[in-house]
């Protein structure tokens, strides 16, 4: 196997090893609040929603310290410790404690963020200027896949549900742990970067993975200085930019519409008891079609991305559109109380009787929407500051889960009309943020004497 086969080949299996992982923690995220509505155990008290604020609250703040971890640890050994963590998060739910269920959110939000700078750290080693994008897409391909797995597997194994017993619950729990743990043992098959490497590359290599103690300790000593300066200095300078704070109202919806689709839709579709025999399975479907407006949004956006002279506004106008759209019809459609149901769900009719096809066509408008943002705010970071843009995307996903966070939180409280009440507002002053820097970066590409459809 030629050394470009080998990186190839490290590329998939850190794709499959994350596409297990993430089938495992999306599909327990998606369900979470679901589960817990309908524990029997009175001694539990714990809240999904509370502990995916403290997951990504304790994310955003892991990220300053993660890369001097993954430069001590090394990448391989780093995803695998996160990936344990990930699997002990969702075992937790075979036997829910609350103390137990806390701890390793803090521990998970923690694992999170090294994991995610381990994965940098592995796509670009294995990866040129020439590859990286090829890489890159393979990647993404395969942890978009993991929307489908675990929700498809709800579907069946919730179907003609309306009530989530004990054993139910220990079984999908059981399954998805066991899931995380074969993508956690997949880490391992990744060969080291000594042994993929051209002979051309071989002191580069030695570099990154410190050929001896000194060379390690010094890796490590420069890692810690460069984050030092990308995370706090320099973040701090660029976070007080014009540029920068525009594009943080927009950064800040995304965080707050992906806490209501990746964990408070599913919860109200769950509760609602007029869906009838299918109220339980209906939520993994909701979790398939979100992931199929996002791998078609994805798909599509990134291919025009190439050849469009119009620019980012009309995607992200587009997705602010989809969004309202699906936001009226959720108002309509599901009772007020949905999102903080007790254990009999809601009986409660909002202003149309709920339908499963509007449900779930609001699914996919959501994931659609939130493509368009994602793809667009990344495109318009990376062109902005391609020359640095590392500081950029920190704060990108800083703010990100941050808010996320904070949306995780007042979820426990919120009736329905309320969030939808911010995300409406949050959205609407994100787009118009979102087009005057649009429209200053293309008005500085014309006065360059540059064609708009280059960005």
């Amino acid at each position: 196997m030629s050394p470009e086969s080998k990186k190839l080949f490290n590329i998939i299996i850190l794709g499959i090893s994350f596409m297990f992982i993430f089938t495992a923690f999306q599909t327990c995220g998606n369900i979470a609040q679901t589960v817990i509505t309908n524990l029997n155990n009175t001694d539990f008290h714990g809240s999904g929603y509370t502990s995916m604020s403290i997951i990504y609250g304790v994310f955003s703040a892991s990220n300053l310290v993660s890369p001097s971890v993954v430069a001590i640890v090394g990448p391989q050994l780093s995803m695998v410790v996160s990936g344990i963590f990930y699997s002990l998060y969702i075992a937790v739910f075979i036997q829910p404690a609350t103390w137990a269920f806390y701890t390793a959110s803090v521990f998970i939000g923690i694992a999170a963020a090294v994991l995610w700078t381990a994965q940098g750290n592995c796509l670009t080693v294995n990866s040129n200027e020439n590859t990286i994008g090829r890489n890159s897409g393979v990647f993404w391909a395969l942890l978009q896949s993991s929307l489908f797995f675990g929700n498809l597997y709800i579907y069946f194994a919730w179907q003609g549900k309306t009530h989530i017993s004990e054993s139910d619950r220990r079984t999908v729990f059981i399954a998805l742990t066991v899931i995380s743990l074969v993508g956690t043992v997949l880490f391992f098959l990744i060969r080291r970067q000594e042994d993929a490497k051209t002979p051309g590359e071989e002191d580069s290599a030695n570099e990154i993975l410190g050929g001896s103690s000194v060379g390690c300790l010094n890796s490590v000593i420069s890692c810690i200085n460069f984050y030092y300066y990308v995370f706090t200095e320099k973040s701090i300078k660029l976070s007080f930019t014009k540029e920068i704070l525009l594009l943080s109202v927009t950064t800040a919806y995304t965080g707050l519409e992906l806490t209501f689709f990746s964990g408070v839709y599913g919860t109200c579709i769950g509760a609602v008891n007029r869906f009838g025999s299918e109220q339980k399975s209906l939520i993994g479907l909701s979790g398939i079609f979100i992931g199929v407006g996002e791998i078609l949004g994805g798909g599509i956006f990134g291919l025009l991305s190439k050849n469009n002279r119009f620019g980012r506004n009309p995607v992200v106008m587009l997705g602010i559109v989809v969004h309202f759209v699906a936001f009226y019809l959720i108002f309509f459609n599901m009772p007020n109380n949905a999102p903080i149901a007790s254990m009999e769900g809601t009986s409660d009719v909002a202003y149309m009787i709920p339908s499963k096809e509007v449900a779930i066509l609001c699914s996919f408008l959501l994931g659609l929407g939130d493509s368009c943002f994602n793809t667009q705010l990344l495109s318009i970071l990376g062109f902005l500051y391609s020359e640095d843009s590392a500081p950029a995307f920190a704060i990108f996903k800083f703010v990100q889960s941050i808010c996320a966070a904070v949306a995780y939180f007042y979820s426990n409280y919120f009736l329905l009309q309320w969030q939808l009440l911010i995300m409406v507002i949050v959205g609407f002053f994100g787009t118009v943020t979102f087009f005057a820097v649009e429209w200053e970066a293309a008005a500085a590409l014309a006065a360059r004497g540059s064609d708009y459809s280059s960005i």
